[in-house]
């Protein structure tokens, strides 16, 4: 019976050191770090963290199509931010429930980085994935 253990054990212990998801983290980037945690510090500070993220980053694919997400993604809810804005009274409220989504959606892309997933965005991601080619 423990030779049954050991068996599937070793067994199980070889199919998470060869994780072939392909959305799976590979490993180190330049920086040092993780690719799932440098994708997901490419959102901490939106566009400031994208452009560091970047510079340092010169080969990792999945690390820089988060930075250049989060800049794009950034720079358009900003930019809606100061349209709707000029709008008087409905502007405010319409800032509110921009700003409201816009933190969700800075969580779930943080997450999803975090998680292996080049999780892309229906314009800004395919945006970013250009700029990557």
């Amino acid at each position: 019976m423990q030779k049954v253990n050991d068996d599937y054990r070793e067994e199980r212990m070889s199919e998470l050191e060869t994780d072939d998801r392909p959305n799976a983290p590979q490993g180190k980037t330049s920086s040092g770090l993780d690719e799932n945690v440098a994708g997901l510090l490419c959102y901490v500070f939106g566009i400031v963290t994208g452009v560091i993220f970047m510079l340092i980053e010169k080969e990792n694919r999945f690390v820089r199509f988060h930075a250049l997400q989060s800049i794009f993604v950034s720079a358009a809810i900003i930019v809606l931010n100061i349209a709707v804005n000029l709008v008087p009274l409905l502007g405010m409220l319409i800032s509110f429930l921009l700003s409201a989504a816009a933190f969700i959606l800075w969580i779930v892309l943080m997450v999803k980085a975090y998680q292996g997933q080049m999780f892309k965005l229906p314009i800004i991601g395919d945006m970013a994935e250009k700029q990557l080619k």
